[in-house]
């Protein structure tokens, strides 16, 4: 009788009928989840080419640099949209810049200040404030809002006229309740409960052994955020700014409700403008056809183009941050 000596580096029990033999629901979760993916990306890619085609009218007739003029006139034939560009960065910049420390200072509060009993009913507050509609939030701000802010522009720009640097972006005589400022309040207001419900997350996932090890070498608690949590979760927190950030800049309803209708480049932030996602939802009805439409639908297809550059660049920074953060 032979002995066969078993090879030590081999498990018991052969695992090679496992690999070639999986189970037919893991088969069908894979290609299930593979033609979801795939579907989107077609979705996606429909999209693009839909809009791009019916958009090439206003592309060739006025040309790039028509396309990018700041006179908008569609019944003198002039089709420029960088006025709505312009208001479109404009309202997204100052919705990030209100939104971004209220909502990391709400989502560390949350998470490292205040105890559960009393965060739990924060959270359902902010949830709620999430899931309200955008014509709520714009009829609102263009009922409620604009009116209580007119007077207060009013107060700021007289104060301010004649102040330099200030006074270009807040100071003068002409000054509307339905402005960019007021646009971009409007959007930091929608946006915060976003990025504070995801900063939460992120933050809520630092593990408590950094922390505790924070308080052990004698840190503060504003020591221990800086030196343990900031670093952990930054890279999520500044993807969820980024996420809001491509909220705010597709906004439409509440932003065509409180913007104004004006497609003027100014500096001074308490006048009426126009945004990209706004003259689209204001003027598509009366544009049936020719290079009127075609203007309107190309600008959908420019802000497509930058909340895709939004993207690209969140993953950007994100993948930055994270390699940074392991090489340290």
């Amino acid at each position: 009788m032979s002995i066969t000596k078993a090879d030590p580096a081999t498990p018991a029990g052969s695992a090679s009928p496992l690999s070639r033999r999986r189970p037919l629901g893991d088969w069908t979760f894979q290609i299930a989840c593979l033609a979801a993916g795939l579907l989107v990306l077609v979705i996606l890619v429909l999209i693009a080419i839909t809009t791009t085609q019916q958009s090439t009218t206003w592309f060739t007739t006025v040309g790039l640099s028509g396309v990018f003029s700041t006179n908008w006139d569609p019944g003198s034939g002039h089709y420029g949209a960088l006025p709505f560009i312009y208001g479109t960065a404009v309202t997204s910049v100052i919705a990030i810049v209100i939104a971004f420390p209220v909502s990391v200072g709400i989502a560390l509060l949350l998470t490292e200040v205040v105890s559960r009993r009393v965060s739990r009913p924060v959270v359902y507050v902010i949830d709620l404030l999430a899931v309200v509609p955008s014509v709520v939030w714009g009829l609102w701000g263009f009922l409620v809002l604009a009116p209580w802010l007119q007077k207060i522009y009013e107060s700021i720009a007289s104060g301010l006229t004649g102040v330099p640097v200030l006074s270009t972006f807040f100071g003068g005589t002409s000054v509307s309740g339905v402005s960019f400022f007021t646009a971009g309040l409007i959007l930091a207001i929608m946006i915060t409960p976003i990025v504070t419900s995801l900063s939460r997350e992120v933050i809520a996932t630092v593990p408590t052994i950094d922390k505790e090890g924070a308080y052990a070498l004698g840190a503060t608690r504003w020591e221990m955020i800086r030196g343990a949590v900031w670093p952990h979760s930054q890279t999520g927190v500044v993807g969820a700014v980024l996420l809001g950030l491509g909220r705010a800049m597709g906004e439409t309803i509440a932003a065509a409700l409180v913007i104004g209708a004006s497609p003027t480049i100014t500096t001074h932030l308490f006048s009426p403008g126009y945004s990209l996602p706004s003259v689209i939802a204001n003027q598509f009805g009366e544009a049936t056809v020719g290079v009127f439409r075609s203007a309107l639908i190309g600008m959908g297809v420019l802000l497509f183009v930058l909340t895709i550059i939004i993207n690209l660049s969140a993953r950007g920074i994100v993948g930055r941050s994270a390699r940074r953060a392991r090489g340290a």
